[in-house]
């Protein structure tokens, strides 16, 4: 995990500078409340921790092989 410190307007830049992609903002700071803006194409997922986990708990569980049984 890559831990940096930003200041309020700085950004992070996710993958080739030229052509990122994605950036995240540092929106705001208020106290121990940060707010982060992150742009990225609409085809990428982002959520929060609390809503990925709800979603990975939704999904139906895969039992059992595919392709058959061996034998």
């Amino acid at each position: 995990m890559l831990v940096i410190t930003r200041r309020e307007g700085e950004e992070v830049v996710i993958g080739d500078p030229a052509n990122p992609l994605g950036v995240i903002r540092i929106a705001g700071i208020k106290g121990d409340r940060v707010r982060v803006a992150m742009d990225f194409p609409r085809d990428i997922a982002v959520h929060r921790r609390e809503v990925a986990d709800q979603i990975l708990a939704e999904q139906p569980q895969v039992v059992g092989k595919i392709g058959g049984v061996a034998g």
